[in-house]
């Protein structure tokens, strides 16, 4: 009998041993699996970061341009009171009507 209980023993051991494996391994491939996604995330940051530089500098850039296109018409613009005057048209005065 204690032979029996020896021999369940060492099953039980050698079989949550490789039990343990399993996960292990399973968890080795999810822990790359991570390893991988983390760095195509931080790739996939670092090209946004470059994006957002270079829109930010097209912003500025387009910013300026209106500022100056908006001082331009503002130096164009005629003044309000040297409009020049319109015609008018008379009406002949009308014949009586007999």
């Amino acid at each position: 009998m204690h032979k029996n209980n020896l021999m369940g023993l060492v099953l039980a051991v050698v079989l949550s041993s490789s039990l343990t494996a399993c996960k292990d391994t399973r968890t080795l491939e999810e822990n790359e699996q991570l390893k991988t996604q983390v760095a195509e995330l931080q790739k996939e940051n670092g090209q946004l970061g470059n994006t957002l530089e270079t829109v930010t500098a097209a912003r500025d850039a387009l910013t300026k341009e209106n500022e100056a296109l908006k001082t331009q018409i503002k130096g164009r613009k005629k003044p309000a009171g040297t409009k020049a005057s319109s015609r008018k048209r008379r009406q002949s005065p009308k014949s009586p009507a007999a």
